[in-house]
């Protein structure tokens, strides 16, 4: 069975915060805010593949009531959504990612994005694509009062391989 999942996640930036993307800190004066450490890039590929599970979304498996959550880093939240997806059976095909930001820009930093995460999700280099975009200056992410993400997964289950 094939399964296909999509999120779309919004955080505000501010001074004095991390800006981390895909498990990778991006040098910039301004960051993400958030109960976790806000890593927008890495929230819509866990609930993405939530999605394709039928899951639910990231709010419903790491609460930011919870005060355990207060702080993680979302690699880690990453790592258990690998675990639930395995635990059902399930294994990416591929993931596409968009990230939606007006500065810096992050061609650099991409590959550095995927040796995070390919791992974490077990997959090759080219199962995972992310790319990036400017607001051009419109709306709040041309004014860099925030950064949206967007992915798509593939899930397929693992004996049908």
């Amino acid at each position: 069975m094939i399964r296909i999942g999509q999120s779309t996640d919004i955080h505000q930036l501010a001074k004095g915060r991390d800006l981390i993307l895909g498990g990778v800190k991006i040098e910039s004066e301004l960051g993400l805010v958030g109960h976790s450490d806000a890593d927008v890039l890495t929230h819509v590929i866990c609930e993405a593949i939530l999605g394709a599970l039928a899951l639910g979304d990231i709010g419903k498996h790491f609460p930011d009531t919870d005060p355990k959550y207060k702080g993680i880093q979302s690699i880690l939240l990453l790592e258990q959504v690998v675990d639930l997806m395995k635990a059902k059976g399930y294994s990416v095909v591929n993931i596409d990612a968009l990230v939606i930001i007006e500065k810096p820009k992050l061609a650099d930093y991409i590959d550095l994005m995927k040796r995070v995460l390919c791992p974490i999700l077990e997959v090759h280099w080219e199962q995972l694509n992310i790319k990036a975009t400017r607001g051009e200056k419109m709306g709040f992410v041309g004014r860099q009062e925030g950064v949206m993400a967007q992915a798509v997964c593939l899930l397929e289950k693992e004996e049908e391989k």
